[in-house]
Parts: C-alpha cells; sequence; structure tokens
C-alpha cells in the first residue's frame, strides 16, 4: 500500500481532495485487506492467535522476534482490529497463565522470593507494553498481572510472611510488600496486620511478668524498630503512623498502672547519679523515647505518684546525674501535659534551691557561730510539705550532738520565717563519716551511712548487743525487719555472701574493727535509703486509688451541679469523657451509690435511673 500510494500520489492530492465522498487509496486498500481478512477467517486465526502464543513463548523464558510482533501489532491497530481480535483474548490467556503461575509460585516460594517474583513479572510486562504491545493495552495488562499475581493472593501473602518479615526487621522486603500493595489498592489488609501484629508482639512484653524489668527497655526497642519500618518500609505513611499508635495505646493498658509504674521507675534508673558511661546527648534522646511511651499510657496520676517519690530522693540524697537533665524532663512533662501536672514536682526543685540559700543565711548567723558544736558539718532541706511525697514521722533519739545542731537550726528558722513548724524527718537523711590516720596526720576514709545506722553506730562503744542498739536509738523498726537498723549493721558486718545466707536472729553482738581498711576513699555501707521496698510501692498505688476515688466524687458532683437532673446513662457517659484515668462502669456505679449515701444525690421517686442533685 505505501508502494502504490507513491505510484498514485497525485491522485490522492488532486482528486481526491476535489471530489466529496471518495476515499484515498490508502483508507481504501486498508478497507479492501482487512474486507478480504475477514473472509479468511481461517488466515485471520492463524494470525492472531499466534501472537500468544509466541507471548507466552517469551514468559517462560524463550526468545521471539519482538520486532515482528510490533509490525504485526501495529498492523493490526491501523486495521482496527487490534482491540476486538488480539487485546481481548491476549488478555483473557494472560489471566489463565499468571492464574496457575501464582498458585503454583504461592505453594513453592517464601513470601520474600514471591514478591520479588511479582515485581519481575510486573516489570516485564510494562517493557512489553513499550516493545510492541499498543499503548492502550498496558493499563488493562498490568492490572489482569496484578490481579492475579496480588489480589488472590493478599491474604496467603500476609498470613504466611508478614511475621516473618516484621520479626526479622526485613526492611526492604517490607517495603516491596507496601509498593505491590499500593498497586492494588489493598494497603487497609497491610495496615490490619501490622495492627495485629503490634498488639500481638505488644502483649506478650506487657503482660510477662518475669520480665517486669525489661519490659520499658523492649518497649522502646520495639518501637524504634516500628519507627524505622514506618519510614523507611511505609513511606511515612499517616494511616500506619496511627495504626502504630493505636496499637500501643491499646496493648500498654491491657496491664492497667503497672507500665506506668515501670516507665517512672526507668526514668530514675537513667537520671541518678549512678548511671555512667552515658554522653548528656543520649540521656536527652532516651528521656525523648520514653516521653513517647508516656503518650501511650492511660493511668499517668500512676507514673506521677511514682516519678514523684523516686525524684524526691534523688534530690535528697545527691543521686541526680544532671540537675539539667531533671529540668528538662519536667519541661517535657509540663509540655506534654500542663502546668497542673508538675506543679509539685516544680516545687520540689525551688525547695531545694531555696535550702542552699538557707543553709547560707544559717552558716553565716550569730547562732550558727555561737553555738555549733565544732567538728560536725549539717546541711538540712527544708522542703513544703504540699510538695513533696508523705513520709511516715518517726521518733528517733539522736545523739546529743545532732540534736544540739537541730535545736540551734530551728531557733534561726524560726526567727526567720515566724509562724511556721519543723518536723524533722530522720529517715531521709544520710551521714558522712570521716575516717583520722592519726600517724600520716590526714583523712583515710569516708563512709556513707544512713542516719539511723549512723545513730546506732555512735552509741556504740566496745561491744553492744542488738536489744541495746534498739533501746538506747527508739529505733525498733523501719517499714520492715529488712530495712531496720540492726539489719542494717548485720549486712555492714558481713560479707556479701554471708548476708545474703544468714540473718540476725533474736539477739546479736557488733563490735568495732578498728583494723578496717579498703582501697576506696569513699565508702557506701549501706544504699537502703535509695532502694524501695514493697510497703513504699504499696503505699504509693493506694495514694494513686485515694486520689481517683476523690476525682471521680468531684467530677460526679460537678456534673450533677451543672445538669441538676440525668439518667444514669448520660452520667456514665460524661463520667468518661472527664475523666483521664482508665474506669470500670462498675466502680463508678459504687461512687454514685456512695454519693447517695452521703446524700448529695438521690434518686427519683418515679424513676430510679434518674438521679437528682441535692444543693
Amino acid at each position: 500500500m505505501l508502494m502504490i500510494r507513491g505510484i498514485a500520489l497525485y491522485l490522492d492530492r488532486t482528486y481526491v481532495k476535489q471530489t466529496p465522498n471518495v476515499r484515498s487509496l490508502w483508507d481504501m486498500g486498508l478497507q479492501l485487506f482487512r474486507k478480504h481478512l475477514s473472509l479468511a477467517s481461517e488466515v485471520e486465526h492463524k494470525t492472531v492467535f499466534g501472537l500468544p502464543t509466541d507471548d507466552w513463548t517469551e514468559r517462560l523464558g524463550e526468545a521471539v522476534d519482538r520486532t515482528l510482533l510490533n509490525h504485526l501489532l501495529k498492523m493490526f491497530t491501523a486495521l482496527g482490529i487490534y482491540a476486538e481480535s488480539f487485546e481481548k483474548p491476549f488478555l483473557e490467556r494472560t489471566s489463565e497463565f499468571y492464574a496457575a503461575e501464582g498458585v503454583k509460585y504461592m505453594q513453592q516460594s517464601d513470601v520474600p522470593d514471591y514478591l520479588k517474583h511479582v515485581e519481575v513479572r510486573l516489570h516485564e510486562e510494562h517493557d512489553r507494553c513499550l516493545l510492541y504491545l499498543d499503548a492502550s493495552t498496558r493499563k488493562p495488562l498490568i492490572a489482569t498481572a496484578e490481579r492475579q499475581l496480588l489480589e488472590q493472593h493478599i491474604s496467603a501473602i500476609l498470613d504466611k510472611g508478614f511475621t516473618v518479615l516484621m520479626d526479622g526487621n526485613r526492611i526492604e522486603d517490607l517495603q516491596r510488600m507496601y509498593m505491590l500493595f499500593c498497586r492494588v489498592n489493598d494497603l487497609e489488609s497491610l495496615r490490619q496486620a501490622l495492627s495485629s501484629y503490634i498488639r500481638r508482639t505488644g502483649q506478650s512484653i506487657v503482660l510477662d511478668e518475669e520480665k517486669d524489668k525489661d519490659m520499658v527497655p523492649s518497649l522502646l526497642e520495639f518501637k524504634a524498630s516500628l519507627d524505622t519500618i514506618w519510614e523507611e518500609s511505609f513511606s511515612k505513611n499517616e494511616a500506619f503512623s496511627n495504626t502504630i499508635k493505636d496499637a500501643f495505646e491499646h496493648f500498654i493498658n491491657i496491664r492497667q498502672n503497672r507500665p506506668a509504674e515501670l516507665i517512672a521507675k526507668f526514668l530514675d534508673e537513667k537520671l541518678r547519679a549512678g548511671n555512667k558511661g552515658t554522653s548528656e546527648e543520649e540521656l536527652e534522646g532516651t528521656l525523648d523515647k520514653v516521653l513517647v511511651l508516656f503518650r501511650f499510657i492511660q493511668g499517668k496520676d500512676v507514673f506521677e505518684a511514682f516519678y514523684k517519690k523516686d525524684l524526691a530522693k534523688r534530690l535528697l540524697l545527691g543521686k541526680s546525674a544532671s540537675i539539667d537533665a531533671e529540668k528538662s524532663m519536667i519541661s517535657k512533662l509540663k509540655t506534654e501535659c500542663g502546668s497542673q501536672f508538675t506543679n509539685k514536682l516544680e516545687g520540689m526543685f525551688k525547695d531545694i534551691e531555696l535550702s542552699k540559700e538557707i543553709n547560707e543565711s544559717f552558716k553565716q548567723s550569730s547562732q550558727a557561730r555561737t553555738k555549733l558544736p565544732t567538728g560536725i558539718e549539717m546541711s538540712v532541706h527544708v522542703l513544703t510539705m504540699g510538695y513533696w511525697p508523705t513520709y511516715p514521722p518517726m521518733d528517733v533519739r539522736l545523739p546529743h550532738e545532732l540534736n544540739v545542731y537541730q535545736d540551734i537550726f530551728k531557733e534561726f528558722y524560726l526567727s526567720e520565717y515566724s509562724g511556721r513548724r519543723l518536723m524533722w524527718q530522720n529517715s531521709l537523711g544520710h551521714c558522712v563519716l570521716e575516717s583520722w590516720n592519726i600517724q600520716k596526720e590526714k583523712r583515710s576514709s569516708q563512709f556513707l551511712f544512713s542516719r539511723l545506722l549512723f545513730c546506732a553506730l555512735l552509741m556504740m562503744r566496745k561491744i553492744l548487743a542488738s536489744q541495746d542498739i534498739k533501746e538506747a536509738t527508739g529505733i525498733l523498726r523501719i517499714k520492715s525487719e529488712k530495712d531496720s537498723t540492726v539489719s542494717c549493721m548485720w549486712k555492714s558486718s558481713c560479707s556479701p555472701e554471708d548476708s545474703k545466707r544468714k540473718r540476725c536472729g533474736g539477739l546479736c553482738t557488733f563490735v568495732f574493727l578498728y583494723q578496717f581498711t579498703a582501697p576506696l576513699y569513699r565508702i557506701k555501707v549501706n544504699a537502703i535509703q535509695m532502694k524501695e521496698t514493697v510497703e513504699e510501692n504499696t503505699s504509693t498505688t493506694e495514694r494513686v486509688f485515694q486520689d481517683r476515688q476523690y476525682q471521680v466524687d468531684a467530677a460526679i458532683v460537678r456534673i450533677m451541679k451543672t445538669r441538676k437532673v440525668l439518667s444514669h446513662t448520660l452520667l456514665i457517659t460524661e463520667l468518661f469523657q472527664q475523666l483521664k484515668f482508665p474506669n470500670k462502669t462498675s466502680y463508678l456505679k459504687k461512687r454514685i451509690e456512695s454519693l447517695i449515701d452521703r446524700e448529695y444525690l438521690e434518686r427519683d421517686k418515679n424513676n430510679p435511673q434518674i438521679y437528682n442533685y441535692l444543693a
């Protein structure tokens, strides 16, 4: 036709253009060719259906003449029979081929290899469209391959390989899975699989009571790995980010209160002075990561109680790794929860700073210069009772020198701040005893004691029985028998192995070991003050629950005072919206009954499900 059109080109340019309803030689030639091709059905069948067979051969790895295919398919397009005669049966054969291949490969291959195979196949089909297929075929062809290789096997891919990829932190394979699922618009299935995986894995971490000490580090490691996967594999998809947050919030609150307590203890461990080998930048990074976990917990009041208790010990015993880090953490909590949450914590720091000024003023006062006993230095922390944890009072018979010092300080303080009352907390104090080497005429060692143990040591001369120590100091028991002063003395008189195997019985006798030597200059005789007892833990938890009870009662009265009359269902709904800690309907109902008994509310006479507020 090209040759005929070239010979009769003048005819096309003059006669055909000037005469209406007359076709060009090219169009007329194609029409005649299409007519005779349709009349010779055997020729059309062999020509058209021979092409997919060649293409199938290419998918199986055999070479085909792509140039010939390109020319033939362009001929079909020019003849107008491409879509109906070629494309439709071609797509049907393609669907059959990939349906069989998908089933076969899913059975024989693991998920990473299968996903790589799918990626290669889709790339091949794309190239095939560029090389010889018509451009209109690309979209339905790729869709056919995606449907048979991906859509039909979504559930199998996720069930068989998603957990393996997540456990192995296979960033590249997860990225490939994400991109392939994007192609078939089924990211929802991947998101649900991610949510199920996080909840299942997180529950195994949180509910394992035997590994409570490792819970927070494990959660931080788990969260870091998920963040990496989210950034590198899931293209920072916002929906996946929300899925991670929702899943974390779900499983971390399955075990109420305990994660909040352990997060506070983890921060205490990191903020203590003993946490060496960590730079300020690393510590700051750790605080930021822990704050992410803090956002997920619902029992923030539990965290506050334990954090406050541990912070008090760090400040009073001088065990903070960095005051800047402490204040940085308070600032982060303030930004997260508001000033009301950190008001008492900030007050604790103000007390410590003010105490330094008070001590300086005391040292320069006339009372200190004229009345203080020599050889003793004392530093006092003056604490505002409302800011600090509640400590049980303890009556202790102190040595005369300490009593004198306390009386002089009290006289000075009350003269400066009239109308205030001082109450001494002897269980929180600590003492440093310096030993003197007479031969070398210099200090040889420093011993760090709790004040109660120090008082017992000052009562000793040469030999003293345990019962005599108790009677002389008035200290019969601190919290529990494990923390009694006699028990402290027992541990300080034994080797570590002996102190674990034995216990001091009803009567023990102690004697000073004047020949004691140690390679260290500063020696901690015991560290009981920094350790948390079971009784302390229980007491802190009970105080939190007591505070919650008051908050629930106040919320009920506040709502009813505003509404005057309200049904039980609406009142419970309002309480769930206003209270920031987890609650159960049964507990809220119990508090409502308590307020009814105390005549804050009453049930409606006609409908017991409606409450009336009593002014």
